[in-house]
């Protein structure tokens, strides 16, 4: 039978398997090999028929993890001898998932590609936390930034982000936490509201809530730690549990 190559990018979505789409179940089940990320869900490879190819391939900051050249080479190896390859992200593949240089690399083979969105932790899980992101009166656009640039430094954006009123997630950049404190105090910001929240959608989900000035504390009171995004802005403060801090804070003043 004669092979016909073909490659799907797919997004998981944030971490709850329930968080795919049909049509992200679909294309798992139809698959003949499946490249998974390390933040992918591992109960969506049941989806799986038997006789595909599992093949780990996730990357992990200060771990030894699958480098995106060799990543790219294998799409384009086990398509063109196995046949629909599902190139299985976490979030969304084209918001910091490095899904745009997957499909240049596979188009130089003239393999068809399709690509199926999920649902990015920065729209997933601040919605789930009921944080908006956007908010009439406070909040009129949300910036999606990474923690780190492919040289280990903060990104410029912030220096353009932190004189908006609008909403910014951090994504990749929870060990930077501190520097980013830093930079929105030396801009007068240490009192925007901050949220924290790591390993969002799943049972073992933990959030600090709090401001520039005590994030900090927060973050190590509540065992807060990778992987996280960070979310600042005035609409955090729309979380019900900022409320019931604003609440204790008063009732301590009177």
């Amino acid at each position: 039978m004669q092979i016909k190559p073909f490659i799907t990018l797919v997004g998981a979505g944030p971490g709850d398997p329930d968080l795919i789409t049909l049509k992200g179940i679909k294309a798992i089940r139809e698959a003949d090999v499946i490249l998974y990320d390390a933040l992918v869900n591992e109960e969506l490879l049941s989806y799986a028929k038997p006789s595909c190819a599992l093949i780990y391939v996730g990357k992990r900051a200060e771990r030894i993890s699958t480098s995106q050249d060799y990543i790219n080479k294998l799409l384009v190896d086990y398509a063109l001898t196995h046949g629909h390859v599902v190139r299985l992200k976490g979030g969304d593949p084209f918001v910091f998932g490095r899904g745009g240089e997957e499909i240049d690399y596979v188009r130089q083979f003239d393999i068809p590609t399709a690509v199926i969105p999920g649902i990015s932790s920065s729209l997933g899980l601040t919605g789930l936390q009921q944080i908006p992101l956007t908010y009439r009166g406070i909040s009129e656009s949300f910036w999606v930034i990474t923690g780190s640039t492919s040289d280990g430094r903060l990104s410029d954006d912030l220096q353009s982000a932190v004189h908006t009123r609008a909403t910014v997630v951090v994504l990749m950049g929870y060990a930077k936490l501190a520097q980013i404190v830093d930079f929105y105090q030396q801009h007068g910001k240490g009192q925007l509201p901050i949220a924290l929240i790591q390993n969002g959608s799943l049972p073992n989900e933990r959030i600090a809530l709090g401001r520039i000035d005590n994030i900090l504390e927060e973050a190590e009171r509540n065992l807060v730690g990778v992987p996280a995004i960070i979310v600042l802005g005035d609409v955090v403060a729309k979380h019900q549990a900022f409320e019931n801090i604003k609440k204790e804070l008063q009732s301590l003043t009177v």
